[in-house]
């Protein structure tokens, strides 16, 4: 989907704020199906005049932002080692990635980590072995909460305004199975809280389906989810489903004395 242009007033002032509206908007360019852009793409999807874009976007390659190898920019290194240091990437990825591996070793399939990012999935860690799906999200990308195990595990123990975001945002048919309805989403977001799991059968992709469940912080609230994700015929919830909650309850505990944890400090030295 094309970003949306950003306001002009701002986009074209000389201020910092300018400045950084301008880069924001050329980065909101790439996705997941836009990796590598050439200029003319790249102005079309920023919203932006083309000597705003040429001349932003060459000094982003300067700071690392970008980069342009041949006749295209992309995404720049300086970008995904910063990424590295976002909490959510770092904490809880540290912390539950044990568990995704243990896991993907007893599903032999598709395992996924991600929070809830407005009213889509964020897609923090995913292992897929030697048969990746290539229909599924890659790390980074978004995937709809209202019709993915991930999404439903963590809207069944969210507040009433969160889901109700996700209502008021619109409930996309993706397949002839997804649940367009409020009524019958609440219900099944209620089944979630009772059972323990999620399971997405092929309501977000024709074929697969998915069995998530929640991961909690240290106060009790819901901070994530894992899943695992594969071909309906290998992902059955009656089998899938307690392995799922139990890694997600390890996770959870591990998850909660990481955040807990509080750095001992350096013994002093004795005096010479």
């Amino acid at each position: 989907m094309s970003p949306t242009a950003r306001d002009s007033r701002s986009a074209d002032d000389g201020s910092a704020a300018g400045a950084l509206e301008r880069a924001a908007a050329i980065l909101d360019a790439f996705d997941a199906t836009h990796r590598e852009l050439p200029l003319a793409r790249l102005v079309e999807r920023s919203g932006l005049p083309r000597s705003t874009v040429h001349r932003t976007a060459a000094r982003m390659i300067e700071l690392g932002w970008l980069d342009k190898p041949g006749d295209k920019y992309r995404i720049g290194t300086r970008l995904f080692e910063l990424a590295g240091l976002v909490p959510v990437r770092h904490e809880l990825r540290e912390a539950v990635l044990p568990y995704l591996q243990d896991l993907y070793a007893a599903a032999r399939t598709t395992v996924q980590l991600g929070v809830l990012d407005g009213v889509d999935v964020l897609v923090v860690e995913k292992i897929t072995g030697h048969r990746p799906l290539p229909m599924l999200s890659l790390v980074g990308g978004l995937i709809p909460a209202h019709c993915s195990g991930l999404g439903r595990a963590i809207l069944a123990w969210s507040d009433a305004a969160t889901v109700d975001a996700v209502v008021a945002a619109g409930l996309t048919r993706r397949t002839p199975r997804t649940i367009t309805n409020a009524e019958a989403l609440a219900r099944e977001l209620a089944t979630v809280h009772e059972q323990g799991w999620a399971y997405d059968r092929e309501e977000g992709n024709a074929g697969i389906s998915c069995v998530a469940a929640p991961i909690f912080d240290f106060t009790g609230n819901v901070t994530a989810a894992l899943s695992v994700t594969g071909p309906s015929a290998a992902v059955l919830p009656d089998r899938i489903g307690p392995a799922v909650r139990m890694a997600a309850a390890a996770a959870s505990r591990a998850y909660a004395a990481r955040r807990w944890a509080v750095p001992r400090p350096a013994p002093e030295l004795p005096s010479q």
